[in-house]
């Protein structure tokens, strides 16, 4: 996939999110995500669409024995490795949807808000099953199918002044082109069914939900938070 994290206008315009800047406080589903983690402790984990780094380095600390972090664009990657210092962490260049490793060679897969980029999930979940040891765990945030359905994630106002979220076109599956940061960004919107799916077709058992409201200061700054659910958190394991 083209990654617009490598216009350098766009790079330093999402450098100064909070997020960016924060790393994992930053990010108002961390709480949630932490929580639906397993034991880290002798885990081989590959995080798909690293960005900074911030997990990989996360999860280094607190006992994985290897972590790869992968990412298709090489601004990010420089950042991250300019972030991070311990041997058991590697990067490497490489597009999510195409990316195959051989059988059984991670105890964890973890990825974060990168998933709905891609058009074709049995594809992605077919090789994730595939690098994943039976009994292993996929951990994954992606935007909420009723964040994406609509394509313009924008609230918009009815005719009396009030403020919704928009949910259209939700079965209609396929490519959004929504604004961030003041640039157009290629998104596939997913039905719940079709998420969910993707894992069972392919050896795989839901094991966790989630759907992340934020922190108590994401929520006293944005309501939007508690108001429409923005992200997806989902746990299976390998069969």
């Amino acid at each position: 996939m083209k990654n617009t994290y490598d216009d350098p206008n766009f790079f330093d315009t999402y450098a100064n999110m909070a997020r960016s800047k924060d790393g994992l406080k930053g990010a108002g589903e961390w709480p949630n995500f932490k929580r639906l983690l397993p034991g880290l402790k002798g885990l081989r984990v590959l995080d798909m669409g690293c960005g900074y780094g911030w997990q990989c380095r996360y999860f280094a600390e607190h006992g994985a024995v290897s972590v790869l972090g992968i990412d298709s664009s090489m601004r990010m990657l420089d950042a991250a490795k300019e972030r991070t210092h311990d041997d058991k962490i590697r990067y490497q260049l490489a597009d999510i949807t195409t990316f195959q490793a051989p059988a059984d060679s991670f105890d964890l897969v973890i990825s974060s808000l990168a998933f709905h980029y891609v058009e074709d999930l049995d594809m992605l979940m077919a090789h994730i099953a595939i690098m994943l040891r039976p009994g292993g765990t996929l951990l994954f945030t992606i935007e909420h199918p009723l964040f994406t359905a609509e394509g313009h994630e924008q609230w918009v106002k009815t005719a009396d002044g009030q403020e919704v979220w928009p949910v259209d076109h939700y079965f209609d599956e396929g490519r959004r082109t929504t604004t961030f940061l003041g640039q157009p960004v290629p998104k596939y919107h997913h039905t719940l069914t079709t998420i969910v799916n993707s894992l069972l077709k392919n050896g795989m058992t839901l094991t966790g939900l989630d759907e992340p409201r934020g922190s108590a200061e994401d929520i006293a700054t944005n309501q939007s938070w508690t108001r429409a659910p923005m992200m997806l958190i989902v746990r299976a394991s390998k069969r």
